[in-house]
C-alpha cells in the first residue's frame, strides 16, 4: 500500500513524532492509522528503557487542588534538561499527575504510574509518561509525592522549580494563605512544630550550647542555653519562624491575628533539585 504525505502528516498531528518515523510505521502497519499508533508506542518504551539512567537533574514542580473535595497535591516531575520543562507535554504530564495524585492518599511515583487517566480510564499514568519520553527525548521520571486533605492552600513561584502544599488547621482568609505559603519557600522551614524535632537533633543542640556557656554563672545558665535553644527553633520550625513581611512576629503570631486559633497541622515543601 502507498503512504500519502498525507496520512503520514495526519498521524504525526496525532502522535507528536517525527515524520520519517511516522513513515515507518504507517508502512509496517500497511496503513492501519491504530496499528501504527501501536506500533509507535511500543517503540517509545524502548526510549524509556534506553534513557532510564540518564540524571534527571531538572524538573517542575506542579500542584493540584480539587476544591470540591478538599483535596490537593504537590508533585515534583523530573527531567534532564532545562528547556524541557517548558514544553507542553511535559507540563501536561505534571498537571495529569498532580491531578492524579490528589485522588489519593499517600501516593508515591509508584503507585501513580499504575492509575488511570483522568477522562481517559483506559490508559494509565504510565502511558502519559512513556508518549512523553518518546516524543521529547530524554529520561524523564516522577520524584517526590505528597497530598494533603481538608483547608489547604498552596504556591507554586513563577519559575516552576518549587512549591508549597498546606494545610490549615481550619478555613484561612486567602491573603493569609498566601502570605505564609510564599513565606515557607522562601525562608525553607524543616518543621511545622517543636515537638516534631527529633530528640536526639535538640539533645545534641542542647549540648553544643552548654559547651558555649562554660564559665558562665550556674545561675544564668540555664536561661542562656533555653533562650539558644529558641533561637535555633525559630530557625527551622515553622510556626516560630519570624514572618517573613513582619519579622517583629511568629508565624503562628501572624496567623493567629488573621484568625483566633489558627494554625498549620503540616505542610509539604519541593524544590527541584533538594533532597
Amino acid at each position: 500500500m502507498e503512504i500519502s504525505s498525507g496520512m503520514v502528516r495526519a498521524l504525526r498531528d496525532k502522535t507528536g513524532l517525527p515524520m520519517m518515523e511516522c513513515k515507518k510505521a504507517l508502512e509496517e502497519a500497511q496503513g492501519d492509522d491504530k496499528l501504527a499508533i501501536e506500533l509507535l508506542r511500543k517503540k517509545g518504551l524502548s526510549q524509556v528503557a534506553k534513557r532510564a539512567d540518564r540524571a534527571t537533574s531538572h524538573g517542575r514542580v506542579t500542584c493540584h487542588i480539587d476544591a470540591a473535595a478538599g483535596r490537593g497535591a504537590l508533585v515534583e516531575v523530573l527531567c534532564e534538561t532545562e528547556p524541557v520543562t517548558g514544553t507542553d507535554d511535559f507540563v501536561k504530564l505534571a498537571q495529569t499527575t498532580a491531578q492524579v495524585a490528589a485522588a489519593l492518599d499517600d501516593p508515591t511515583a509508584d503507585t501513580l504510574l499504575a492509575q488511570p487517566v483522568p477522562g481517559e480510564p483506559a490508559r494509565k499514568l504510565s502511558d502519559v509518561l512513556h508518549d512523553a519520553v518518546n516524543k521529547i527525548r530524554e529520561n524523564i521520571k516522577i520524584g517526590r509525592v505528597a497530598s494533603l486533605r481538608g483547608q489547604l492552600g498552596h504556591y507554586v513561584h513563577h519559575d516552576g522549580r518549587k512549591g508549597v502544599l498546606v494545610e490549615f488547621s481550619a478555613a484561612c482568609p486567602a491573603e493569609a494563605a498566601a502570605d505564609v505559603c510564599m513565606h515557607i519557600v522562601a525562608m525553607r522551614p524543616t518543621y511545622t512544630r517543636r515537638e516534631e524535632v527529633d530528640p536526639a537533633a535538640v539533645e545534641q543542640e542542647r549540648r553544643i550550647a552548654v559547651d558555649q556557656v562554660q564559665g558562665k554563672p550556674a545561675n544564668i545558665v540555664d536561661k542562656i542555653v533555653t533562650g539558644k535553644l529558641d533561637r535555633w527553633y525559630s530557625e527551622i520550625v515553622l510556626l516560630e519562624q519570624p514572618f517573613v513581611k513582619d519579622d517583629k512576629k511568629s508565624v503562628g503570631n501572624y496567623l493567629r491575628g488573621a484568625t483566633p486559633n489558627l494554625t498549620v497541622n503540616r505542610f509539604t515543601r519541593l524544590e527541584i533539585g533538594e533532597a
